[in-house]
């Protein structure tokens, strides 16, 4: 196991790491110059990848010399909100509590970007033979925005070509083989207003809304009878959900307009525009349809942000057999949510999914990561750096 100095050390950097309250979609400029700090200190150069507007920025840097065949150490600097959460700690500040670390984003995952952080002198005093990089991302938590940007990012920044990517979101420490991936999407329907007596007459947009939502739960019924499955999956196929709908002034009035907001989560092998045209396609049948009685009555339906990509890593992937031998785990897993980890194996990275904390503790009160998870998760880097020094 790693020394009560490398696991104070971890534990100091996550404390600094939790009091810099960078929810997704904020700026998250001060959190990169903090780690900015710590990689100067360590001579290790680094490249930004900023949005249009410089407000935030993606990180890579390069451990070890440009061979390829090395492996990315990714993860997100951004949090969830806590507002209306029944904290019993201070959320933006580290409380140790027996043998568990308080704090927002002490889980997801400020823990492995902690570890990371806290491994760089095992790393450079290491004979490695082939580079360890870290690529942190802003904005993941509202759609995984930055990922794929800096997935591609490391293509353009350096001439060697990594083998592997390791995704370290909060998983025990278990190796994670398969992820769903996910689109979120705002449909809004516009109907005319009018009194309630007058239904036959008019359009109602929350009738239409509840004929629309109605489709897409048989659409999830047919998935979950139809041939495309992943067993390793629960549900084992691609989910609707529709989780919020807003409409209508007055129980007596005629709704004009209508949104609705629904996310699919699909299963490696299912392609989430298919998804999309086939509502689409009946969506502009009812428009057909409707427009006849309202000449004005439209569906309109947008992206909330681009799909994530799911992730379906084959078991006898090169990097299961890397994860296997630098955390002794064989037992592989898939998670439903989504993560980074479709947009890094996209670039052609072969990618897992294994990071401390329990997803369980994630996005909740009181957020926690155990310190035999941090512990866990500095072996695991120790080996690596061992493993790539042969």
């Amino acid at each position: 196991m790693p020394t009560k100095k490398a696991l104070n050390h971890c534990i100091k950097i996550l404390k600094d790491l939790v009091s810099f309250q960078v929810l997704g979609g904020q700026s998250n400029l001060e959190i990169m110059d903090y780690i900015i700090s710590i990689l100067n200190d360590a001579g290790i150069e680094f490249h930004l990848i900023p949005n249009t507007d410089l407000t935030k920025t993606s990180l890579l840097c390069r451990i070890g010399h440009p061979t390829d065949g090395g492996v990315i150490l990714s993860g997100h600097t951004d949090v969830v909100p806590v507002a209306g959460q029944n904290w019993t700690t201070k959320p933006f500040v580290l409380t140790k509590k027996e043998d568990k670390l308080y704090g927002r984003g002490s889980c997801d995952m400020k823990g492995f970007l902690a570890c990371c952080l806290a491994s760089i002198e095992v790393f450079k005093k290491s004979d490695l033979k082939r580079p360890v990089y870290f690529a942190f991302s802003y904005d993941e938590e509202i759609g995984c925005l930055a990922g794929e940007e800096l997935a591609a990012a490391v293509h353009h920044k350096y001439k060697e070509k990594p083998a592997f990517a390791i995704i370290g979101e909060p998983s025990m420490m278990h190796p994670v083989v398969g992820q769903k991936g996910i689109c979120v999407l705002e449909t809004t329907v516009n109907g005319s207003a009018g009194h309630s007596s007058r239904i036959k007459d008019e359009v109602s947009a929350i009738h239409v809304s509840a004929r629309l939502i109605q489709w897409l739960e048989k659409k999830m019924d047919d998935y979950a009878s139809g041939n495309i499955k992943d067993n390793r999956f629960n549900p084992p196929h691609s989910s609707i959900h529709v989780g919020k709908i807003q409409g209508g002034i007055a129980p007596n009035v005629i709704a004009d307009k209508c949104t609705f907001y629904w996310d699919v989560r699909v299963i490696p092998g299912h392609d989430v525009r298919d998804i999309i045209k086939e509502f689409d396609v009946y969506s502009q049948s009812v428009e057909s349809e409707l427009q006849q009685k309202f000449p004005g009555f439209s569906i309109e339906t947008r992206e909330d942000h681009p799909p994530v990509p799911p992730l379906g890593t084959r078991n006898d992937s090169p990097v299961v057999d890397l994860i296997k031998k630098i955390i002794g785990n064989h037992h592989l897993q898939t998670v439903a949510y989504a993560a980074e980890a479709g947009q890094f194996s996209n670039e052609g990275f072969e990618t897992i999914i294994c990071g401390p904390g329990d997803i369980a503790q994630a996005h909740r009160a009181d957020e926690f990561v155990a310190i035999e998870q941090l512990e866990q998760c500095l072996q695991m880097l120790e080996n690596l750096a061992e493993e790539f020094s042969k």
